[in-house]
C-alpha cells in the first residue's frame, strides 16, 4: 500500500506543476535564457528611460503659412460702391439680396463693370481689384472713391471628415480658418475619436498632424491655417492595449488610448497584486522590440518598487505578468494532494 500511496503522490505532483506559467525571478535562473530575451531591472537609475510613452507629442511636416489673404475665386460675389456714382451700384427690388447687388465673378475669372468692363478677379486680393476699378473709373469721373468687398465667399471651401459631430463643408473667407476651428465647427470630436492621428489632404499629399500635441504641448504648426480643397479626416481611435496576468486581483486588459498608464496604475486599477499569492520579486513586463524580448522586472515588496512603477509607462502590446510565490505553489501542491492522500489512506485502512 506504500507503494500505492508513492505513485498516487507522484502522480498528484505532476499535475500540479501544470495550469499556470512561471518565468525565473533570480538572476541565476535568468541567465539560462535565451539570447534574443534582454531581462532590465528597473531602479532608480534607469526609470527615466521608461517613464514616457512609445508615442510622444509628433509635429507635422506640413509647411503651414503663418500669413492669410484670401484671393478671389470663380463664384465669389463682389459689393463695390463708387461714392457719389449710385448709378454705378447694381440694385434690383426694394431689398435686393448680395447677388442681385454684387458683381460675381464668372468662369473666367472675371467680373462686368460699367463703364469699364471685364475685370480679371480670380486669384486677387481685394485690394489689387480695388486699385485697377478705381485707376480705369478715373478715365470717366474725376478722382473715384472706390470700396470692394466680397459679399458672397462661394469659390473656396474646405471638407471635414470623420469622427466629427457634424461633418461638412465650409467656406473660407478672408478670416484665417485654422485646422482647431474647421473642427470645431464641425461640431467638434465624438467621443471615439483620435485627435493625435488627423490627416490633412492638400495639393495630393497626406499630411499626418497630431492635434493634441498642439492642444497640450503648444505645437503651432499642428494647427495650421486651412487652403481651398483641404480635405480633413478624423479617424476613430485605435484600440491599444496592455494585459495583466497572473497574480493580480483582477486581471484584465488595459485600455491605453485615452491617455498613458503607469505599471503601478494599471495594478492598482486592478485591485493590485495578490498579496497571498504573488511573489513580490516577480512583476514583470513583457515587450516585443523587433526580433527581441525585452522583459522588465520590478520587484514590489517595499514601497520604492511601486513607487518606480508609477514612473514606468506601459506602451501597447505589452504583457504584465505577476508570478506566483514559491509557498504558494507548494501550498496549492499540498492542498490538491491532500485529498488524494486522505483517500489512498482510507483505502489501506479498509483493506487492512
Amino acid at each position: 500500500m506504500r507503494g500505492l500511496i508513492f505513485a498516487s503522490v507522484c502522480m498528484a505532483l505532476a499535475s500540479c506543476t501544470d495550469g499556470f506559467t512561471t518565468f525565473p525571478v533570480s538572476q541565476g535562473a535568468q541567465q539560462a535564457l535565451t539570447e534574443n530575451v534582454t531581462i532590465v531591472r528597473l531602479d532608480a537609475a534607469n526609470i527615466a528611460r521608461f517613464s514616457r510613452s512609445a508615442r510622444g507629442p509628433q509635429s507635422t511636416s506640413l509647411r503651414a503659412s503663418t500669413n492669410w489673404e484670401y484671393k478671389v475665386g470663380t463664384g465669389d460675389i463682389l459689393s463695390i460702391i463708387v461714392f457719389e456714382q449710385p448709378e454705378l451700384t447694381l440694385a434690383s427690388g426694394p431689398v435686393p439680396s448680395a447677388a442681385q447687388s454684387g458683381f460675381s465673378v464668372q468662369a473666367d475669372g472675371a467680373f462686368f463693370f460699367p463703364y469699364i468692363g471685364q475685370v480679371q478677379a480670380r486669384g486677387r486680393v481685394i485690394e489689387d481689384i480695388r486699385i485697377e476699378v478705381a485707376k480705369r473709373l478715373a478715365e470717366f469721373f474725376p478722382d473715384p472713391q472706390v470700396e470692394v468687398r466680397i459679399s458672397q465667399f462661394n469659390s473656396q471651401r474646405v471638407n471635414v471628415a470623420g469622427e466629427v459631430k457634424q461633418p461638412n463643408r465650409q467656406a473660407l473667407n478672408t478670416v484665417a480658418l485654422t485646422l482647431l476651428e474647421a473642427v470645431s465647427a464641425a461640431g467638434g470630436m465624438t467621443e471615439t475619436a483620435d485627435p493625435t492621428r488627423i490627416t490633412l489632404q492638400r495639393s495630393g499629399k497626406v499630411y499626418p498632424i497630431d492635434l493634441k500635441a498642439f492642444l497640450e504641448h503648444g505645437y503651432a504648426p499642428n494647427n495650421p491655417v486651412m487652403h481651398d480643397g483641404d480635405i480633413i479626416t478624423v479617424p476613430r481611435r485605435q484600440t491599444e492595449e496592455a494585459y495583466l496576468l497572473g497574480e493580480v486581483v483582477r486581471p484584465a486588459t488595459v485600455d491605453l488610448s485615452l491617455e498613458p498608464v503607469t505599471l503601478t496604475q494599471a495594478l492598482t486599477r486592478q485591485g493590485g497584486v495578490d498579496g497571498l499569492r504573488a511573489d513580490a520579486r516577480g512583476v514583470f513586463v513583457f515587450r516585443s522590440v523587433g526580433a527581441q524580448m525585452m522583459v522588465f522586472q520590478l520587484e514590489t515588496a517595499s514601497p520604492v518598487g511601486l513607487l518606480l512603477g508609477t514612473r514606468f509607462v506601459l506602451s501597447a502590446g505589452d504583457v504584465v505578468y505577476v508570478t506566483r510565490s514559491p509557498l504558494q505553489r507548494w501550498n496549492d501542491t499540498i492542498s490538491r494532494l491532500l485529498p488524494t492522500v486522505q483517500a489512498t489512506a482510507a483505502a489501506n485502512s479498509i483493506g487492512n
